[in-house]
């Protein structure tokens, strides 16, 4: 018999378990959770205590099935999930299907927990076992529970009421919300001007240069000097007075060392200095938690990886301050231990920070078994966990204050010198990394000395608008608003990019058209559940409902009651009144750069309207179907040329001796039909001009008008041919383009553009054949 079975979520956990366990345990993975919700309305019953409805996936069936084949083995069975709700939860699972097989007779089933993967930690958890923390458990459920009721609820009404919408989330839409509102700040803003008036002075020692701080005795402020005009008869009066060295400052600031990581700060450093996503962060992390074959040896490089805490043990603090008196000397560790507290808002959970299981195993030591990622992240980690305990930086300041003798205008400089790099020696936090901390330096000055203005610079700028929110700061400000946990944030973001809510460009998110229609739409019929301070609440009670202090039952039920009258409520609305509502919530962005009567450019007779189709919300004239004008949403202009993927059926691309040409879908596939022009062989005379976009075309709706006019010229004359007397056609034949010269045809390969081929390429072409 075995001495027990022990359950973990990853073969690598169980490979690096093994090793330290030896052949007397048996250590099974269960690949993640081995079962979920049913993916169905209905997988929770509101009218019976949220009676939950599970089914396992197919990994989990396997593993469900080894672990049930194993746990005959042995009476003791070991839960070492990851020490967490997931991990809680994982076991749980495990523990209620096994009791629904009725395998757990006479089994001693226990809970070990630990933050890091090393031996000495492992076999500590293993002497002092737990029970299954229930409350956790019941965190999960309620979790999970909310999760189901908003996706299942509000999904639905997304589909119905606002085509094109992928799926609602309880965290997943605020965070949608963040970055919309954002670019809709960013949209309205209107740029400042003003002006900076920077003056260069010789002195006894030295040349330097300083900014104007006051004028005519008045202190000036950011947007003081708002043109060019003003900074020019400012500049012209800064020449005719004489100056002095009114004040000169000194002082030592001492900057502290940052905080060990949690695991949100980890993935803004790693945004920033790494260009990591939070997913693949998290992924790494993993890997470097779970054990890095290192001699022949699974060895776990850092603790746990999901954690709000900034704290470190004793024996982690003790063996960091070691590490730091011996690689670098007395002068660089503080006379007392650094103990950190966590900020954060709602911290949760009750680990340590991220940080190196052994200091003795530097990045430099591991660098050959690591792969270039996993080194840098390391790296990273190893780096932060040993700065936190480092002496603080000294930083000189020196600020002079330079008057003119009326004492009516004054300059000032201020300079600053590193005179110990403390922490800085070995870690510069990301947010500083663009700076310069040594500046100019300055030469010796003296007080009252006299200094001659030798040159004047008259600088323009402009107010930026807010900055768009990257992965780093999006993690950051979640965090502060109390919204999502360290588990959470890397999906969370993965799930707006899956949905095509927002797109990454470079490392900034930018919100797509359905996004802007989501959120819009949610802040007027749901607003209450995309609030900043009502997810943030939601979160503190589940965080309440894990230490015991809720029952999870009651939490949901107050959020259902209120949740399913809404959802009840918008059955009732109707397309024109989600259309109006919308229109007038993002007005600014639906119509950018159309005139405030919202004229359309094609018939100049209706009115631009947003419009719902089965594809997705488009722009369209109020006049369909006689005028068939249709528009992209978030386009800068309204017009001739414009195509659009989204645009249900008819796309304008523009017009042509006086008549506008459409580009249409229909059941036969694409083609271009004209406004006016009938078709020659209709002998009624009724049916439009039409002609077929050829099947080889990879992308039709990205054609232009210059395209249509082409196609309606086939077959096209080219010229004379090599011999002079027979013609060159450019035709469109059964298999695709082809020139014809006589009774001879050419085929055309597929990456020439047809369209536009010229008499002497066709030439060329025949020649070649």
């Amino acid at each position: 018999m075995l001495k027990g079975i022990v359950i973990v979520e990853s073969p690598a956990k169980a490979k690096t378990l093994e090793t330290y366990l030896g052949r007397d345990y048996k250590v099974i993975a269960s690949y993640g959770h081995i079962r979920d919700l049913v993916s169905k309305s209905g997988s929770v019953d509101t009218n019976d205590h949220y009676k939950m409805l599970w089914e396992a996936n197919v990994r989990g069936k396997k593993q469900i099935k080894e672990i049930s084949d194993n746990i005959k083995n042995s009476s003791n069975l070991f839960l070492a999930t990851d020490p967490d709700r997931e991990g809680e939860a994982i076991s749980w699972h495990i523990l209620e299907v096994l009791n629904e097989k009725k395998l757990l007779k006479n089994k001693n089933i226990k809970r070990v927990v630990f933050h890091e993967i090393t031996k000495s930690a492992v076999q500590k958890a293993f002497e002092s076992p737990k029970d299954l923390d229930n409350n956790l458990v019941d965190a999960y459920l309620a979790r999970r529970v909310l999760d189901y009721l908003v996706g299942f609820s509000l999904s639905p009404v997304l589909w119905r009421k606002m085509p094109g919408a992928r799926s609602a989330g309880r965290v997943q839409s605020v965070a949608l919300r963040l970055i919309v509102e954002r670019e809709l700040e960013i949209q309205k803003f209107k740029p400042e001007e003003y002006w900076s008036i920077h003056g260069v002075f010789i002195a006894k020692n030295g040349n330097f240069k300083a900014t104007l701080t006051h004028f005519d005795s008045v202190k000036l402020d950011k947007l003081s000097i708002k043109t060019e005009k003003d900074s020019m008869n400012i500049k012209e009066s800064l020449k005719e007075k004489e100056y002095f060295i009114n004040k000169i400052e000194k002082k030592s600031v001492k900057r502290n060392p940052y905080a060990p990581f949690t695991t949100s700060t980890l993935q803004q450093d790693a945004v920033r200095k790494l260009g990591f996503s939070s997913k693949k962060t998290m992924q790494i992390t993993q890997k470097l938690y779970e054990g890095i074959p290192i001699n022949g040896t699974m060895t776990g490089l850092i603790t746990y990886m999901r954690t709000d805490s900034t704290s470190l043990s004793t024996e982690a603090i003790e063996n960091a301050r070691t590490h730091i008196n011996s690689e670098y000397g007395e002068k660089y560790l503080p006379k007392h231990p650094r103990i950190y507290k966590t900020k954060t808002k709602n911290a949760q959970e009750a680990h340590e920070a991220i940080r190196p299981t052994s200091f003795e195993r530097s990045p430099k030591i591991v660098k050959q078994y690591l792969s270039e990622d996993e080194f840098d992240l390391y790296d990273l980690i190893w780096k932060r966990t040993v700065s936190s305990q480092m002496e603080s930086a000294i930083i000189d300041q020196v600020t002079v204050n330079i008057s003119s003798t009326d004492e009516k205008a004054q300059f000032k400089i201020v300079g600053s010198t590193i005179a110990f790099d403390g922490f800085l020696k070995l870690y510069v936090e990301s947010t500083d990394d663009d700076s310069t901390e040594q500046s100019e330096k300055l030469p010796t000055l003296t007080p009252d000395e006299i200094v001659a203005l030798n040159n004047i610079d008259c600088i323009q700028h402009f107010t930026q608008p807010p900055a768009r929110f990257n992965e780093a700061s999006l993690v950051k400000k979640l965090e502060d608003l109390g919204i999502g946990r360290p588990s959470t944030y890397a999906s969370i973001i993965n799930v707006l990019q899956e949905r095509k809510y927002v797109s990454l460009q470079k490392r900034t998110f930018f919100p797509e058209t359905i996004g802007y229609l989501t959120v819009s739409f949610l802040r007027i019929f749901f607003a209450k559940y995309i609030r900043y301070d009502f997810t943030a609440t939601l979160e503190e009670e589940l965080d309440d409902i894990s230490n015991g202090k809720l029952f999870w039952e009651n939490v949901i039920d107050v959020f259902w009651k209120e949740f399913n009258t809404e959802i009840l409520k918008s059955q009732e609305l109707t397309i024109s009144k989600v259309i109006d509502s919308v229109e007038n919530d993002i007005n600014d962005y639906i119509f950018k750069g159309t005139d405030a009567k919202r004229e359309c450019p094609v018939c100049y007779e209706g009115k631009v309207n947003l419009k719902l189709g089965r594809y997705g919300a488009f722009l369209g004239c109020s006049r369909y179907p006689k005028c068939r004008y249709t528009q992209k949403l978030g386009e800068q202009l309204l017009g001739e040329n414009t195509t659009s993927k989204m645009a249900p059926e008819v796309i304008v691309v523009g017009k042509y001796e006086n008549e506008s040409i459409f580009l249409k879908n229909g059941p036969y596939g694409y083609y271009f039909e004209w406004e006016k022009t009938k078709d020659a062989k209709d002998p009624q005379g009724k049916k439009p001009k039409r002609i077929s976009i050829p099947k080889f075309v990879t992308e039709p709706s990205e054609l232009t008008l210059d395209d249509a006019i082409a196609l309606n010229q086939l077959p096209k004359t080219l010229g004379n041919g090599p011999n002079g007397t027979e013609d060159i056609v450019l035709m469109l034949g059964k298999f695709g383009p082809l020139l014809k010269m006589g009774s001879k045809s050419f085929k055309l390969e597929k990456n020439i553009n047809f369209l536009k081929i010229t008499l002497k390429e066709a030439l060329d072409i025949i020649r070649m054949k």
